[in-house]
């Protein structure tokens, strides 16, 4: 029997009385054990205020390649107010794209792969949450790996007598040196004692994080700035290269890459809306989180970049080697340290926490968060992260076509929950694996759902490695999220 809990701090989640359910006492009633465990049930209490959304976004933008990233789109050719102008227009959609996808978790406090159910089906759902779980493997392997080597390099400026054994040739094993080992387990045994602790103490290491790099960013800014002298930074890192009209296609690929850039978090985001005291807490925090701090950042980051050409002589994009160069080694550690803190942080939000729920959802009676958690830690190394990274060919192949679902994916979600569901979901049944449930569809599966995805998701793909059709793949995204809402609409009513 339903019981509604004001303590929830959000009147729509229900709490159940228990009952002895499939051998599992604390199991609610009706729920079946094969969709359910403690971490996927939805939450009980709602904390996190606009800040710590806030934070999230903080820590998933702060990282060494979100500096690399933000300060290529200024060397676009383009002149800075367009360059700002595509930012803004990028990360507004952003920001409406994640407050769409926020919405289901947060009203009924659930996971994403819990959420999917209600699209999917009960059992349908482990396609997308094992799709998502699969791409954030990936880059947790490679962000590790990027970490760990900015740790390397500052650790082999002051020790150079440990050169020898960064040599891969003569001291490593599958590719990798024994002081690259090294830095890798430092890193990955770090980011496993954040995680293992639980959600609140990730919500603080983030909370910690974001604004640790901004003061660091800022610091390292104003000291480029006075070594440059503020006259001699020119912010048009590539030079005008696009006059009329001619400016519009480069700067619509700008805003499809901030868009690409952030599709990951962005279609997992429920993981951490569900977190959230209300919508609009999501929604304050998103808005702070997403236009605001990106504009900000990407202006330190552009300064910083541009101001590396009058001192060292070069354009640097890398944070970690212009922080290197700087002749006081108590700022190239505490430089390194933050950026390293920062990558932990998207590392932990984007790509550890899904897994952990996707995984978890695959067998929630066998695999708890924490479990899901190091089952993805464990396989990043088995992927060897480092080769996987330094084969351009490897990882276009894998992590594209991966990531070429995400749009349809979004769109499939996005039209189910809006225009079919009316946003109306039955929480019970989204833990109930009788065929009189709302979700059961056909055997557990939401076949409509998946012939909307698969065409969607090769037409994605095509874009991306079909070589005549090249110039559509920064559009990728795009592509899918509609291909996939328009088919799943148009199959939906059949």
């Amino acid at each position: 029997m339903a019981q509604f809990s004001a303590a929830s701090g959000n009147p729509a989640i229900p709490t159940f009385e228990a009952g002895a359910v499939e051998g599992d006492p604390s199991m609610p009633a009706g729920y079946s054990e094969r969709l359910y465990n403690e971490d996927l049930a939805p939450l009980k209490h709602q904390t996190w205020s606009a800040y710590n959304i806030f934070a999230f976004w903080m820590s998933d933008v702060h990282s060494v390649g979100g500096y690399v990233f933000a300060g290529s789109l200024f060397a676009l050719g383009l002149t800075s107010w367009q360059v700002l102008i595509a930012l803004l227009v990028g990360i507004a959609i952003v920001n409406l794209l994640c407050n769409l996808i926020a919405k289901p978790s947060q009203l009924n406090g659930v996971p994403y792969p819990v959420a999917c159910r209600s699209t999917f089906g009960v059992l349908g759902a482990n396609v997308p949450a094992v799709i998502r779980g699969l791409i954030a493997v990936a880059w947790y392997g490679i962000q590790t790996y990027l970490a760990s080597s900015a740790l390397v390099i500052v650790v082999l400026k002051f020790f150079p007598q440990m050169l020898p054994y960064a040599d891969v040739h003569h001291h490593g094993f599958m590719g990798l040196s024994t002081v690259g080992w090294a830095g890798l387990m430092v890193l990955w045994v770090l980011q496993a004692f954040v995680f293992w602790n639980g959600m609140e103490t990730i919500k603080k290491f983030i909370d910690f994080a974001g604004p640790a790099v901004y003061i660091v960013m800022f610091i390292l800014a104003g000291y480029m700035v006075w070594r440059a002298g503020w006259q001699n930074i020119g912010i048009n890192l590539g030079g005008v290269k696009y006059h009329g009209m001619e400016v519009v296609p480069v700067m619509i690929t700008a805003i499809s890459l901030v868009v690409s850039y952030f599709s990951g978090p962005m279609l997992n985001f429920g993981d951490f809306s569900r977190y959230g005291k209300s919508f609009r807490s999501v929604k304050r925090g998103n808005f702070w989180g997403l236009p605001v701090n990106f504009l900000a950042f990407s202006l330190v980051t552009v300064i910083t970049t541009a101001a590396t050409l009058p001192v060292f002589g070069q354009l640097i994009t890398d944070p970690v080697e212009t922080v290197g160069r700087i002749d006081y080694p108590m700022a190239v550690v505490l430089g390194a340290l933050t950026f390293t803190i920062a990558t932990i942080g998207i590392n932990i939000v984007a790509n550890f926490v899904s897994p952990a729920f996707d995984f978890s959802n695959v067998a929630p009676r066998l695999i708890s968060w924490r479990a899901g958690g190091m089952l993805a830690a464990v396989a990043s190394i088995f992927i060897t992260p480092w080769n996987l990274f330094n084969n351009p060919t490897v990882i276009h192949y894998t992590l594209d076509v991966l990531g070429s679902f995400i749009g349809p994916l979004y769109g499939v979600l996005i039209v189910d929950f809006y225009l079919v569901k009316r946003q109306k979901i039955e929480l019970h049944d989204l833990y109930s694996m009788s065929e009189k449930g709302a979700y059961w569809y056909r055997n557990g599966v939401n076949y409509t759902a998946v012939m909307a995805l698969l065409p969607a998701a090769a037409i994605a793909v095509a874009c991306v490695l079909v070589p005549g059709m090249n110039g559509m793949a920064n559009f990728s995204w795009f592509i899918g999220a509609l291909l996939g809402a328009v088919f799943y609409r148009a199959l939906a009513h059949k």
